[in-house]
């Protein structure tokens, strides 16, 4: 009798870092439409790495964001691999500042190993952006969505995580810190990142069971592959279906989020944050 595999933590960063995975400018063409992109943080320059932008879920009118990892590697150079700088993190606070204005609902994708941590974006005030992003996102009164759709790495992803239901990709990661990073600190050796990726609790299932996300997003088996696999003959039928299960849950949430009272939703946001990590 042919055994069943069960995949482990370190299967699923894997998966989660998968090329052919899809990246938020996939999701926002397959369940959005008429996306005007917003540029700039109107301080220092533009970040490849964040895209925001207004948008229409069926009739609602809502903005988006989310990291950009690219494609192929004139395309990840252009999007710093998904990692922000303090300007991507400022466009998308001035971003979600005008949906705020406007009273457009928020959802944001996240998809990053981490903040850039290069001398320049320290230079300009990496930390600052994103303790800042924490705030002001805490305090808006719009409905709020996030969605960690595949590596959910640190402050850099938490930067654009503050939101009033938090959706999690059945084979995304959300951690402080990546396995090998972990392994290399505990045990000196990034070899033991399977380890690691155990005792860190990173799953859409841990983070679950620990109240951290609301809801896990199923994913079909066709995704359920080694990085080696990159030729999937049902990828494009496998999005389709990752598509169509992310925007209806992405609408009866809304739906739900937009009829309460926006000072109670505020309240209820920060409530939800604050009881994170108690220890009973």
């Amino acid at each position: 009798m042919e055994q069943k595999y069960t995949k482990t933590a370190l299967d699923r960063v894997q998966t989660a870092r998968h090329p052919d995975r899809p990246y938020s400018l996939d999701l926002f063409e397959a369940i959005f439409t008429d996306f005007i992109e917003i540029h700039g943080d109107r301080r220092y320059a533009d970040d490849p790495a964040m895209v925001c932008g207004f948008a229409r879920l069926n009739e609602t009118e809502v903005l988006v964001l989310g990291q950009q990892k690219g494609r192929d590697l004139k395309q990840r150079r252009h999007r710093n691999f998904g990692m922000s700088k303090p300007e991507g993190y400022r466009k998308a606070l001035r971003a979600m500042q005008m949906a705020e204005k406007f009273g457009r609902p928020i959802v944001s994708f996240v998809d990053t190993p981490g903040a850039y941590p290069g001398i320049d974006a320290e230079e300009r005030g990496q930390a600052e952006a994103i303790a800042f992003n924490l705030r002001e996102m805490a305090g808006l009164t719009v409905p709020i969505i996030v969605v960690i759709l595949g590596e959910g790495g640190s402050g850099g992803a938490l930067a654009i995580g503050i939101g009033d239901r938090v959706l999690m990709m059945e084979n995304a990661v959300y951690s402080v810190i990546t396995p090998e990073g972990c392994a290399a600190i505990l045990w000196k050796d990034a070899g033991q990142s399977s380890l690691a990726a155990a005792a860190l609790r990173l799953t859409a299932t841990d983070l679950k069971e620990f109240g951290l996300i609301d809801e896990v997003i199923p994913e079909p088996k066709a995704w359920e592959v080694s990085p080696e696999d990159s030729k999937n003959r049902q990828k494009e039928a496998a999005f389709d279906e990752i598509s169509r299960g992310l925007k209806k849950s992405l609408i009866d949430n809304l739906r739900q989020l937009s009829s309460g009272d926006p000072k109670q939703r505020v309240l209820e946001r920060f409530k939800k944050f604050r009881k994170m990590g108690e220890w009973v």
